[in-house]
């Protein structure tokens, strides 16, 4: 049964519109995600579900109950912010107990609700410690324990492991999930890391320019996304300048066969998609379709795949690989790559042209919307 409902909400700062049409279904026990880049309204959004900003336009409901004008104190909503807003004067004890004192539950009580909650995010051994005594990670714990102390209907986190190293991001996100589905907690995360909402989510939304591009689960999103802005910053890509003509795609005067007919007419320009391990590297034959040939410009070891990157006619084309099948690819030889016709997708619109690193390529997506 969904729990959280967002209808048509908008938010404007002047003539600044920061979101726009949002509708929103928020599944009751479901961990879902908000990401996208810096300024895409993501943090807005999270901030009026908190009821710490009040939409321009829309309603928010939660089981069934309108709550667009209920105050945040009133909302029963756990939060935890990027800077975890722990007391440094406190304990870790008194910091977890602190919101059931405000509310009046007796000593006893909240201390032993506190324990449990500490137990449950394996920190009871450190309940007498001092917050400025604890590591990123023993701090992150103590908010989320905290935030989890009043038992409430929606846990809402605002980017909360982006202060943490990269291996410890990897072993919260794993810790974090496996707790939401313990507690079985209707959970709402902000992230810019597209590598933890896959990591954690149930389902995704991705945000951008104040809209909702898409929703689904992590799979979805990746193997299907709906525009190429989801599948730049969802993953890696590479894409395509393509036209149409006689029924077909043509990238750099190369035929291309897809799994479903592009719908376009003839002499439109299109873009096609195709994600590196849905490429192979193959000998040399401009006959072939969907095949594209030229130097290999750079190879990227990254452990267990090794990433060809290829300057082909259509623009530059990525092929990831495991390492043992791509050890005898040299830089500066000249190679064919082969693009799956079951994986690739085509969207309207003219391309960037080549398929440009794909950490290079979101920063741009940032400085776009940001701007």
């Amino acid at each position: 049964m969904a729990g959280l409902v967002l209808k048509d909400v908008r938010k404007t700062y002047g003539e600044v519109t920061a979101l726009q049409n949002i509708d929103l279904v928020f599944p009751t026990g479901k961990l879902t995600a908000l990401l996208g880049p810096s300024g895409c309204g993501k943090t807005t959004l999270l901030r009026i579900i908190a009821g710490l900003e009040t939409p321009t336009r829309g309603s928010l409901s939660l089981n069934g109950n309108d709550i667009t004008t209920l105050p945040a104190n009133k909302r029963k909503f756990g939060m935890v912010f990027q800077s975890f807003a722990l007391f440094p004067h406190l304990s870790v004890g008194e910091n977890v107990a602190y919101s059931l004192m405000i509310s009046g539950i007796e000593k006893r009580t909240r201390s032993k609700r506190a324990q449990e909650l500490l137990d449950l995010v394996q920190m009871a051994d450190f309940q007498d410690r001092r917050i400025g005594q604890l590591s990123g990670g023993q701090r992150q714990r103590v908010a989320i324990a905290r935030a989890l102390a009043q038992e409430p209907d929606v846990f809402l986190l605002d980017e909360p492991m982006s202060a943490l190293d990269a291996q410890l991001r990897e072993t919260m996100q794993v810790e974090l999930r496996l707790l939401q589905q313990q507690l079985n907690i209707t959970t709402i995360v902000v992230t810019h890391d597209q590598r933890e909402a896959m990591t954690m989510a149930d389902e995704i939304v991705v945000m951008s320019n104040g809209v909702s591009e898409q929703i689904g689960s992590p799979t979805d999103i990746y193997q299907r996304p709906e525009t190429p802005f989801v599948a730049s910053f969802i993953g890696k890509a590479n894409f395509l300048d393509g036209v149409v003509r006689g029924g077909r795609v043509y990238a750099g005067e190369c035929p291309f066969d897809l799994e479903k007919p592009a719908p376009f007419v003839d002499g439109s320009p299109v873009q096609l998609v195709c994600r590196p391990e849905n490429v192979d590297l193959c000998p040399v034959d401009g006959t072939v379709s969907n095949t594209l040939s030229g130097p290999v410009t750079f190879v990227r070891d990254v452990g267990p795949t090794r990433e060809v990157f290829v300057e082909t006619s259509a623009g530059r084309v990525i092929c990831e690989m495991p390492s043992s099948e791509a050890t005898s690819v040299v830089q500066g030889e000249t190679t064919g790559v082969r693009l799956k016709a079951s994986a690739l997708l085509c969207f309207p619109g003219q391309a960037t042209g080549a398929a440009a690193d794909p950490t290079a390529q979101t920063d741009d997506q940032r400085e776009n919307v940001a701007a």
